[in-house]
């Protein structure tokens, strides 16, 4: 991943965050995977009215299995997911937002009373 960095003129550059890069990496793995299953699954419901009935119930099992895999998947990401949250969270309540609410509110303030009489 690139992150902004503050240069020594006072101009931002980037840096690149290898840990962050082979993290995506490995999300654009996943969800190959992923949807790899998932055409998988497809072709079964695809085929499902061409299976004899012998073979139906076996058929079935295989799409649960990879119904199951699929769910996994997914739960895996959404776990993931809310921890990052989490951290942002985390990470955000530590910053002192102090005097960007300050320049806010003066604009706030700023636009409410132009127009107004006596402004």
């Amino acid at each position: 991943m690139l992150a902004a960095v503050k240069g020594a003129e006072g101009v931002a550059g980037m840096v690149y965050s290898h840990p962050l890069m082979e993290d995506r990496g490995k999300e654009q793995d996943e969800m190959g995977g992923l949807e790899a299953k998932v055409g998988e699954l497809e072709k079964l419901t695809d085929s499902l009215d061409r299976v004899p009935d012998e073979e139906l119930v076996e058929t079935l099992g295989e799409a649960v299995e990879l119904l199951t895999e699929i769910n996994t998947s997914i739960e895996k990401r959404l776990d993931a997911a809310g921890e990052e949250s989490r951290e942002i969270g985390d990470l955000l309540g530590q910053v002192d937002f102090g005097s960007f609410d300050e320049a806010l509110e003066d604009h706030e303030t700023r636009e409410r009373t132009i127009g107004e009489p006596g402004a």
